[in-house]
């Protein structure tokens, strides 16, 4: 059961659980299903079914990295989602858009750029130099089918089930470019070299990944920075100043 005072959005537990359904339904990974959520005096919660830990099988992280390849094989014909949900506590928008350019720019870039600057944790001018990445990145990313993302692939929301696969949970899931999970999941520690091995093999990435991954980290950085701050401001503004 996770549970939380229901300050920044009553739906969020809601959002969570048709997250969660999303990716379970999908097959490719386990996941912990939500049984039911709401809402009790001033608080909001989620019951999801438990999981139990195990140890990991020799060929965990080539395995975890092929089930992420065939879950972002599960496609859409637009990026986006037919609703909104959340990554950590920051609001997500998921209007939908043809194009991975115009997705990344409006919904991701743009608008958390302009909430940093609103509140005083970036300089005006990064709006500005964002602005200028956003009109590149149709000429900086390969387009490619929308693909169904984790959202939140860090080294904090996947556990080793009890058959030694991997069990992933707190998703911040949408229809958008494959290489966001993987450029996510190289921050804050990075995953074992096997993982990305067995993704590559599953599914290979198009060239030219590990130019095009800090573009794809700025949205999870840009999220960070508005929930603490600190250090992740230089992350913002190095990304921009490079590319903006």
């Amino acid at each position: 059961m996770k549970r939380n005072a229901a300050l920044f959005g009553l739906d969020f537990f809601e959002k969570e659980a048709k997250g969660l359904d999303m990716l379970a339904n999908a097959g490719a990974m386990k996941v912990a299903r939500p049984l039911f959520d709401g809402k009790y005096h001033q608080e909001i919660y989620v019951v999801m079914e438990f999981l139990e830990k195990g140890q990991p099988q020799p060929d965990f992280w080539e395995n975890f990295g092929r089930s992420l390849a065939a879950q972002h094989q599960m496609t859409h014909t637009q990026y986006g989602l037919d609703f909104n949900n959340y990554i950590g506590k920051i609001p997500q928008h998921n209007q939908w858009h043809r194009q991975w350019s115009d997705f990344y720019a409006e919904e991701r870039i743009l608008k958390l750029t302009r909430r940093a600057v609103d509140h005083h944790l970036l300089d005006p001018s990064y709006a500005s130099k964002a602005e200028n990445l956003c009109g590149k990145l149709s000429s900086l990313i390969p387009e490619e089918k929308p693909a169904l993302l984790h959202g939140d692939l860090w080294n904090g929301n996947f556990m080793v089930w009890q058959n030694g696969h991997v069990a992933i949970f707190d998703p911040a899931p949408y229809y958008g470019h494959r290489e966001m999970d993987l450029a996510m999941s190289k921050l804050f520690g990075g995953f074992e070299p096997a993982f990305y091995e067995g993704y590559q093999q599953a599914f290979p990435l198009q060239p030219g990944f590990a130019e095009r991954e800090k573009i794809h980290q700025l949205y999870p950085l840009l999220a960070h920075l508005l929930l603490f701050g600190g250090h992740y401001r230089k992350d913002v503004e190095t990304i921009l100043e490079n590319f903006g």
